[in-house]
């Protein structure tokens, strides 16, 4: 059995405004395989942020890991967003419109995994992630399309 642990981040300037997220992903012994931070754009509020590091999260384990993996391996995506993990976890109700499709979204991406499992921590722990979503953000103006 293989584990894997996530942490994921978001963040928005503005909110809305901004945004961008950070994800780290460990081994079952908690040390880094993989670090990436994006920036998502402008117009979002730190809710779709959250969202949106999980959906990068769950999309680059995919493709950087593949397939074959991600079915046989129990992930835990720990964020410091409770709002994220409540809702994921069924203890709050998605409400907003936005969020359902993002909540969607991420429940559709489960699929593919053996087992994925939400865990809240604290905002201390999530520091690495919290660092990526904070240079996508300063970086953002160096981000050029490709065409």
């Amino acid at each position: 059995m293989k584990k894997f642990i996530i942490y994921t981040d978001g963040g928005s300037r503005g909110n809305p405004g901004k945004a961008g997220v950070g994800v780290v992903i460990c081994n079952e012994d908690n040390q880094v395989i993989k670090k990436i931070g994006e920036y998502l754009g402008d117009g979002l509020t730190n809710n779709e942020a959250e969202y949106g590091a999980v959906i990068l999260a769950l999309k680059k384990f995919k493709s950087q890991f593949g397939k074959q993996l991600a079915e046989v391996a129990d992930i835990e995506v720990r964020s410091d967003s409770e709002f994220l993990v409540k809702q994921m976890n069924g203890e709050y109700k998605v409400m907003d419109e936005k969020i359902q499709k993002l909540f969607l979204e991420v429940w559709n991406l489960k699929i593919d995994f053996k087992s994925i499992k939400f865990k809240h921590i604290l905002r201390e722990k999530n520091a690495e992630a919290d660092k990526l979503v904070n240079e996508a953000l300063d970086n953002q103006d160096s981000v050029k399309p490709l065409f």
